[in-house]
């Protein structure tokens, strides 16, 4: 992704030399910014499919992507034994400031050194993907991760409402995309820009084909206000 620019923006805000938001550009939408201090938000202020991914959190957690660490922060405060991870070292630097006690810098797909209760990939996560065509390597890489009867708990959204219906009902989707949800970003900061990179949106059918397709079963377990959802994966038991 080029510099680390949330990781630069949320050390910002923890030294308290936060004056700006980041900035994305993306093929989907015109510039849009995501506020810095939206990144270190209390339970109250989350969303309520993070508020359920949290509640249904047990045993050995792995927060992948866990940015400035407001997840693994409060399953921390309730006791539960989790582990924040992250590729990008602004973040866990600023994990470890906040009082994350476990920390992990690394991708997902480089680290595989144990197994969990619960895997969350929250605030849509599963976008680390980049493109439809790789979701199988992750899935699989995902249940090597995961005990027995461990679980995913994972939110996305179905993008397809933000493209142009036809009067056909069809919908017109950017040339060279293989699927509506694969969307290319750019962020800005300070100056800073980073390098363009592809993050997926998954609708829940397809994200349950898939799941089926690579040994998980899929449950749906709630619905958001604005096309997204969270999802429960768990292993198919022979």
């Amino acid at each position: 992704m080029g510099s680390d620019i949330f990781g630069a923006a949320m050390l910002d805000y923890l030294n308290k030399t936060y004056t700006e938001d980041i900035v994305t550009l993306s093929t989907i939408s015109e510039e849009d910014t995501i506020p810095v201090p939206y990144l270190f938000r209390d339970y109250a202020a989350m969303p309520l499919l993070e508020q359920k991914a949290l509640d249904l959190s047990k045993g050995l957690v792995l927060d992948i992507g866990c940015g400035a660490g407001s997840h693994s922060l409060y399953l921390q405060e309730k006791n539960i034994d989790v582990t924040a991870l992250d590729a990008s070292k602004g973040a866990i630097e600023a994990c470890k400031q906040r009082g994350v006690k476990k920390t992990i810098h690394s991708t997902i797909l480089e680290y595989n050194a144990a197994t969990y209760d619960t895997l969350l990939l929250l605030m849509n996560g599963i976008g680390i993907v980049g493109n439809l065509n790789n979701l199988a390597e992750y899935l699989l890489h995902l249940k090597s991760l995961l005990k027995p009867n461990g679980q995913l708990l994972l939110d996305s959204s179905d993008i397809i409402y933000m493209f142009d219906e036809d009067e056909d009902g069809g919908y017109w989707i950017p040339p060279g995309k293989e699927y509506y949800g694969e969307v290319d970003f750019t962020m800005q900061y300070k100056g800073q820009k980073s390098d363009s990179f592809p993050w997926l949106y998954l609708d829940y059918n397809t994200l349950q084909r898939a799941a089926i397709l690579n040994g998980f079963n899929c449950e749906l377990i709630v619905e958001g206000e604005h096309y997204d959802y969270l999802a429960k994966l768990t292993l198919i038991t022979q």
